[in-house]
Formats: C-alpha cells, structure tokens, sequence
C-alpha cells in the first residue's frame, strides 16, 4: 500500500497550485478516490471525489468552483487543480480511496500517506 502526495507549497490568496498523488495499484483499481484535508485542530474532511472511471466527480460545498480533481488510471495517479484559493484552504492535503463519490463522508482507513501541506497566505 502507497500513497505519495506532492505538489504543495506556500501560496498566496487568489493563487493557484497543483497537487498529485501516486498510489499502489491495489488502492487504486476499481477505485473511487478523492482528496482530504485537515487542518490544525479540526478533523479530516473529503473535499473532492472521482469515480473508478473518472466519469463523476463530486465536491464538498467549500471547494466547488474552484478545485478540479482527475485521475489517470493508466499511471495510478490522482490530481487536485486548487484555482482561487483562500487562507481556510491551509491544511495538510492526503489522497485515498472513497467509499462513495454520493456521500462525501470520511472512512475510517488504516493507512494514510504522508500528505502535502497547502499553506495559503491573506
């Protein structure tokens, strides 16, 4: 099992940045994944969710508009475009598989990767 996030970085207000994920195959296929993220003192939260074949994806209300997630299956690598972006965006960011792409509710896996820190500057 692996899960390796990348991509995040300081960034100031309005700005934008680029997150990946490679995962091992065996999270991956016939997988929907999604990006979480938590931030200091609050609990981890789905932000964004793609199906196993990419056709639907699904977005937590805070992030609609604004991020964009995609997958290429053939390289077992997920991505989270993050346009816009806020200061209450600033959280560790990790991938993992979903449950569902309907209910957008944070699983109770044993394993996490070591995840990307976003940090969004006022």
């Amino acid at each position: 099992v692996q899960l390796v996030e990348s991509g995040g970085g300081l960034v100031q207000a309005g700005g934008s940045l680029r997150l990946s994920c490679a995962a091992s195959r065996s999270i991956f296929m016939f997988n929907a994944m999604g990006w979480y993220r938590q931030a200091p003192g609050k609990q981890r939260e789905l932000v964004a969710a793609i199906s196993s074949g990419g056709g639907r994806t699904n977005y937590a209300d805070s992030v609609k508009g604004r991020f964009t997630v995609s997958r290429d299956n053939a390289k077992n690598t997920i991505n989270l475009q993050m346009n816009s972006l806020k200061p209450e965006d600033t959280a560790v960011y990790y991938c993992n598989a979903v449950p569902s792409t309907y209910a957008m509710v944070v699983p109770d896996y044993d394993y996490w990767g070591r995840g990307t820190q976003v940090t969004v500057s006022s």
